[in-house]
């Protein structure tokens, strides 16, 4: 998958990057390394997300994996 001229793919090193507003939706990012990463209005509907590391990542206003949309 292809962001702003970015290759995402499983494991991708994402921390500290800001994908706010970016469609990610059925992106694969197992594994994902994404600590810190600026999520905010993100569309991960349909991302696989399994083992990704998420933590601290800013996620107001993204659309989940179970379409719900992060407050």
């Amino acid at each position: 998958m292809e962001v702003n001229g970015y290759k995402i793919r499983p494991g991708a090193i994402l921390a500290d990057a800001n994908l706010e507003n970016a469609n990610l939706q059925g992106a694969n990012l197992m594994g994902a390394n994404a600590p810190w990463a600026n999520l905010q209005g993100a569309n991960l509907k349909y991302a696989s997300l399994p083992d990704a590391d998420l933590r601290g990542a800013t996620l107001r206003g993204a659309t989940l994996p179970d379409g719900s949309i992060h407050d």
